[in-house]
């Protein structure tokens, strides 16, 4: 069985963590009934034992199969910069199971500056991140896969978060990185932003194996939308609460908090796509797969994530969708996690990672469906990979994550870049960001030379759409 590592960095990135550490460990009690710890959660979790012997000190027992479980812990590393959110999770509900090892924090904080998270802290907490990276490594009998969660508007999701990712290929180069990278909104309240992203963003199309990039604006449209579902529900429908949830409910948190409901659907697409990992099925995707399936050019590998159905994420009874209809959502721009309409891009490839209870037999009776109102690459027709996972949501018979690499992301970059040329060319804020040692001013003008790189890949494969490239003539076998 093969084991991950997830990196949460900066305050976005534990929040998130703690969500997604908190359903799965729901998802995981839903299944496992006896309380045994098996190879689904070994995927995930390490088995401690308490060692009466050594003062009470957590061992990590043999990882097989049968053993009761003692003390669940998470392969996960917790870094920020300021000790707020550590210290809520480290005084909540997950208290229990993460230890001090897994974590790094400072207290000052990188003040919104990708120049201090990356240079300042980057530098000052190399060995000690390596370290920890080191440690959860040996803890796997077949490492797999780096989750890196992070923010891009902030100084320590972008600039630590990025620079443990080049660590992570440089301890690790092997391991396949797939980074869920949290995009501000226009309306950011971090005035920096765009100098944070443009940063991070040349860091991310260098170091990274895969990027699901999930915009804070999507999220909000996405709970907005829920709530209006439940909010025309039938009358008397009722809350589920063993469901996945956007509102906590039936969860490990207590009061709600006012980004619970975005870090919950990011949550929940990390429970689907770690699904295969986590859960037997009849179609198994494993991690490295993605990439390998998905990425046909080593830049492009920002792949648009959707889940569907949307109901899955919130705590309202409401009809099942049909089968059907949830394959069609998953292409509609309603339930994509960056504001895009890929329907009218170009796909170069796309992967369907279903569970529950569905059949080989109606992913490709769906995707026969679907192919002729999306457009592929010439030379990549059948682009599609496919995942079946027979465990469904808690509460729910099935749902669809997708995972599209489209050209529909490219407005998204070109915003972004508009963004950052607005501050960059009155030069403000600049001098925040100069006086970091190791920073200089031509960081900024490489990483915007990157970026503009990758639109214009996009652009080059927009503009093939709708131009057939005829098939190269057959050879004759001569007789």
């Amino acid at each position: 069985m093969t084991q991950s590592v997830v990196v949460q960095v900066g305050q976005c990135g534990n929040q998130v963590g703690c969500r997604f550490w908190d359903l799965a460990l729901r998802e995981h009690a839903h299944v496992n009934k006896k309380g045994v710890y098996d190879e689904a959660l070994s995927s995930f979790f390490r088995n401690d034992l308490w060692n009466e012997d050594r003062g009470g000190v957590k061992e990590q027992c043999n990882i097989r199969a049968g053993l009761i479980i003692a003390y669940l812990n998470p392969q996960a590393v917790l870094v920020d910069m300021e000790e707020g959110v550590v210290n809520e999770i480290l005084q909540g509900p997950l208290r229990e199971v993460f230890d001090s090892t897994q974590l790094l924090t400072d207290v000052s904080g990188s003040g919104n500056n990708w120049a201090v998270g990356h240079m300042t802290y980057g530098s000052a907490y190399r060995e000690q991140i390596v370290d920890k990276l080191r440690k959860a490594a040996e803890h796997c009998d077949c490492l797999q896969c780096f989750f890196l969660i992070h923010s891009m508007g902030g100084g320590t999701g972008s600039g630590l978060g990025t620079r443990v990712l080049g660590l992570l290929e440089e301890e690790f180069p092997e391991v396949c990185r797939i980074v869920t990278s949290i995009y501000p909104s226009a309306e950011d309240d971090v005035i920096t932003s765009p100098y944070n992203s443009i940063l991070a963003m040349r860091e991310l199309t260098e170091h990274a194996d895969c990027v699901l990039p999930v915009e804070n604006q999507s999220l909000v449209d996405i709970v907005n939308k829920i709530k209006q579902m439940s909010h025309i529900g039938k009358p008397g429908s009722v809350i589920k609460t063993d469901s996945s949830v956007i509102s906590g409910q039936g969860g490990l948190s207590g009061a709600e908090k006012p980004f619970d409901a975005m870090n919950n659907i990011v949550a929940n697409l990390l429970l689907n796509i770690t699904s295969s990992a986590r859960f037997e099925g009849s179609l198994n995707m494993d991690l490295n797969e993605i990439a390998m399936n998905l990425v046909p050019f080593p830049r492009l590998h920002y792949l648009v994530p959707s889940l569907t159905p949307l109901y899955t994420l919130a705590d309202v009874s409401v009809p099942t969708r049909r089968l059907d209809q949830m394959f069609s959502d998953a292409f509609s721009k309603d339930h994509q996690l960056i504001r895009a309409d890929p329907k009218h891009s170009l796909y170069l490839a796309c992967a369907l990672m279903v569970r529950g209870n569905v059949q080989v037999s109606d992913l490709r009776r769906n995707i026969e469906r679907l192919k002729p109102s999306l457009p592929f690459v010439s030379w990549n027709q059948e682009g599609w990979k496919t995942g079946l996972c027979s465990v469904p949501p808690v509460g729910h018979s099935h749902s669809l994550l997708a995972l599209a690499n489209n050209t529909c992301v490219k407005p998204t970059f070109i915003e972004l870049r508009e963004r950052f040329t607005k501050l960059y060319r009155k030069k403000a804020h600049l001098h925040h960001y100069l006086h970091v040692d190791g920073m200089e001013q031509e960081f900024f003008s490489e990483a915007v030379s990157s970026l503009d790189s990758l639109i214009e890949e996009y652009n080059q494969l927009d503009a093939t759409k709708g131009r057939l490239v005829p098939d190269a003539p057959r050879l004759d076998i001569a007789r």
